[in-house]
């Protein structure tokens, strides 16, 4: 079998549940992980089965977790042709006055950590296939947010991302930048009034992973459009 493989982190719910469906109708072949295996099993039963989806318990703040899950899906189905980084987590209000550390630091593992480690995990295979390596940053990654150490660890993926395509410059890997505003996803206890929806980033990311090799999308910024005056 030759259809393309892809893996997604934080595939459970939001964003990544969302790619993983435009993902399949697309014809490829997919390797989800989350920190609960369990959260993905009827994911993988709607989208094919064992036969197209392999699902792999990972915390992304672990390096264990990640070279396994790397391993896991080269043993499934003996490539990767594309990553998804796509795992991480809010935070909470209180800025930099008052927030709590603790949930900075298990933000800041989640959101820089764990996307750097997903990516060293599955650079060999990546490299085998001149694969495509995408990323979750956020429209909070370009501009300036009082008291967001969320945003903070945005403008951090934005430079992995940056970083990273000169370190691959030539290797035949893409990179590209996921960069949606405010979208209505489970970070949010009640739905923000104007926001994108998982479907709207899901969309972007195919369309960045379906371009000719020679095409690299290297940023899709996407916003809500602005209501109407």
């Amino acid at each position: 079998m030759t259809d393309p493989v892809l893996l997604i982190t934080g595939a459970s719910s939001g964003i990544g549940a969302a790619t993983a469906r435009e993902a399949a109708k697309a014809g490829y072949r997919l390797v989800l992980a989350a920190r609960s295996a369990d959260k993905l099993h009827g994911l993988q039963q709607e989208l094919g089965g064992a036969e197209r989806v392999i699902t792999v318990a990972c915390d992304v703040q672990s390096q264990d977790d990640q070279l396994r899950l790397a391993a896991e899906a080269e043993r499934a189905f003996g490539q990767i042709d594309a990553i998804f980084a796509n795992a991480g987590r809010g935070g909470e209000p209180g800025g930099f006055s008052k927030a709590d550390p603790a949930v900075w630091r298990d933000m800041i593992l989640t959101n820089v950590l764990g996307v750097g480690m997903t990516v060293q995990a599955c650079l060999p295979a990546l490299r085998k296939t001149r694969g495509h390596i995408l990323m979750t940053g956020s429209a909070a990654g370009r501009v300036t947010i009082p008291g967001s150490m969320y945003s903070a660890t945005k403008w951090a993926v934005s430079a992995i991302g940056y970083g990273l395509r000169e370190e691959l410059r030539g290797s035949g890997i893409r990179v590209t930048l996921i960069e949606p505003g405010m979208v209505d996803t489970p970070f949010f206890d009640k739905p923000p009034e104007r926001a994108l929806q998982p479907e709207d980033v899901a969309r972007a990311v195919l369309y960045a992973l379906s371009q000719p090799a020679h095409v690299d999308v290297n940023e899709v910024l996407i916003r809500p459009t602005p209501a109407l005056e």
